[in-house]
């Protein structure tokens, strides 16, 4: 029994990390999936390429959300149930994974910005207010919110290190799982890294279009067998025409 609310809390954090709100938000505001625009990505950065700041934001509070649910649920009721930081940073690293590999997409899911950042703000308000103001100083400068993200993935981390003892106590499988989920974030950035190198990553507020829909042939086009009547200004073959 004492086994079983840990693995309910993390099982629990994983499901609620799986909900794709980038997909569902668009799909409920009439907007085009975000898996076929702009970098592909089901996250709040790529649904603002569509247009739609208002989708964008309402998708980046809820994947935030997401992470930090799970996460302060345990932290407040937790320890009546025997759950201690062990399960506090599985549950938090779990809401990220489901965000990643969410089993109610099929295991494609986004990059998990938003989310790291719900669960940081549920581990610490100072430790999710620090990495987003990282993340907010290097978007207005540089207009990247990959940089942004890849920074601030990097420097999570050495700041939950850093802190230890002011703003908050540490602990170590919360570092561990702050470490984790930092190298998934550049493990998911690789192609933006790369874009970023030869400087064709698109930058932030850049609307992409979304992929055309296939409409059927007009009519008058070649079908079935059926030949163009040749144009005004060309001249029909004869059997002594070559190809």
């Amino acid at each position: 029994m004492q086994s079983f609310f840990p693995l309910l809390a993390v099982l629990a954090g994983y499901l609620i990390g799986s909900l794709s709100f980038a997909v569902i938000v668009s799909r409920v505001m009439g907007l085009s999936d975000p898996r076929t625009f702009g970098s592909k990505n089901p996250g709040a950065t790529n649904v603002l390429r569509s247009g739609s700041k208002a989708a964008a934001i309402v998708t980046l509070l809820l994947d935030a959300a997401k992470g930090w649910l799970p996460v302060v649920l345990v932290r407040w009721y937790g320890p009546a149930y025997g759950l201690g930081d062990g399960t506090l940073a599985l549950v938090g690293l779990a809401a990220f994974l489901g965000h990643v590999f969410p089993v109610f997409f099929r295991f494609s899911g986004g990059k998990g910005v938003a989310t790291a950042l719900g669960v940081l703000l549920g581990l610490s308000g100072w430790l999710g207010l620090a990495t987003a103001l990282i993340w907010l100083l290097m978007a207005l400068v540089f207009r990247y919110s990959s940089l942004a993200s890849i920074t601030a993935a990097l420097l999570a981390p050495a700041v939950y290190v850093l802190g230890d003892g002011g703003l908050w106590i540490m602990s170590k499988s919360v570092a561990v799982s702050v470490a984790v989920m930092s190298l998934f974030l550049l493990y998911r950035h690789a192609e933006n890294i790369n874009r970023l190198i030869k400087g064709t990553e698109s930058k932030l507020g850049k609307k992409a279009s979304a992929e055309p829909v296939a409409h059927a042939p007009a009519h008058g086009h070649a079908k079935h067998g059926h030949r163009h009547p040749p144009h005004a200004d060309q001249k029909p073959r004869t059997k002594n025409d070559h190809p």
